[in-house]
């Protein structure tokens, strides 16, 4: 029979042996859990960024803007193809008019919003926020045959558009010139790209009578290009993809000829008619991921695909700063 002694002491050293094995185990299972835990934190972060999106969303707006959104859906349709998104390019005022009846969630521009606009989504009960896009240098062509107009001043070109009852002829702008009677090709009164040049060429005049107005910018190219008699202006982007059927009037607005460039309009040296492009957000439409995911991706993308279809790129502190204003919305 053994002794007290030794079952005293047996059973210590199998409570410490229990013990060391239970505490093993339980570093052992720590460790698996933790790694278990790490990997499941990575495949949900994974799983989070290749996330398929459903939903539709509208936009409307600017036709100058159109070619940004234009590349910004297609790019992110192959990355959420669930996501149908719609874009319209009714001109500025057009898009203004349906973001204020509620029917887009976004809303493009080439010009900042209106007082009287503001006024109607408030009443409207829309809160909405602005984010700058890209910057554009409207650009005034002629005939690529037109060989007499080497630049035009402001004041030439206000003699030029603005309505006097007097059929215009070259010979009226600048002495030299054809006696031909000038074609005019505008966008329409819709259109941001209107009211920019009513602003800073036209102040307010009104513009000459025989002008063709279109909210569709193609148009606006096809009939310069149809004709050597012709002038037009529009979003610089619709020039650069035209430049082989166009020629760009250099511009003086007082410190002497400059030809629209990304480099002269980024830096203001293309004056007056450089200017910003807009998109403006519904608040309320930013609940649903896909739009909010839509607009991110839109601000993480606008310096590269607003230089692929011409226009000039914003500061990437710009860039940055929007989407802290955005994630700040979420």
């Amino acid at each position: 029979m053994k002794s007290f002694k030794y079952l005293a002491l047996s059973t210590m050293i199998g409570a410490a042996l229990a013990f060391t094995a239970a505490c093993g185990k339980t570093d052992n299972e720590a460790t698996a859990n933790g790694s278990q835990a790490e990997g499941t934190s990575t495949e949900q972060k994974a799983s989070e960024e290749n996330k398929q999106l459903q939903g539709e969303i509208n936009l409307d707006g600017s036709s100058t803007v159109y070619p940004i959104m234009e590349a910004v859906v297609e790019e992110f349709g192959m990355e959420q193809p669930g996501v149908k998104v719609s874009v319209a390019s009714s001109g500025t005022g057009g898009g203004f008019k349906a973001f204020i009846a509620g029917s887009t969630d976004m809303s493009n521009a080439s010009r900042p919003i209106k007082d009287e606009e503001k006024a109607q989504l408030e009443e409207a009960g829309i809160n909405y926020t602005e984010f700058k896009l890209a910057n554009d240098g409207l650009s005034v062509v002629v005939h690529k045959d037109n060989t007499w107009v080497d630049h035009l001043t402001v004041d030439e070109l206000k003699k030029m558009w603005v309505e006097d009852g007097k059929a215009r002829k070259w010979s009226d702008i600048r002495e030299g010139w054809p006696e031909e009677e000038i074609k005019f090709y505008s966008p329409g009164t819709d259109s941001g790209t209107y009211d920019y040049f009513n602003e800073v060429i036209l102040e307010d005049a009104p513009i000459v009578e025989n002008a063709t107005l279109s909210e569709d910018d193609n148009v606006l190219v096809q009939g310069v290009t149809g004709d050597k008699n012709a002038i037009g202006y529009f979003g610089y982007a619709y020039y650069a993809e035209n430049k082989d059927k166009l020629k760009v009037v250099p511009v003086d607005g007082g410190n002497g000829p400059v030809e629209p460039t990304n480099e002269t309009v980024e830096s203001g040296e293309y004056a007056p008619l450089s200017r910003p492009l807009f998109t403006y957000v519904k608040n309320e439409s930013l609940k649903n991921e896909e739009v909010y995911e839509f607009v991110k991706y839109t601000l993480d993308n606008a310096a590269v695909l607003s230089e692929d279809v011409g226009y000039v790129k914003l500061k990437d502190e710009e860039y940055e700063a929007a989407l802290k204003v955005l994630e700040g919305l979420k």
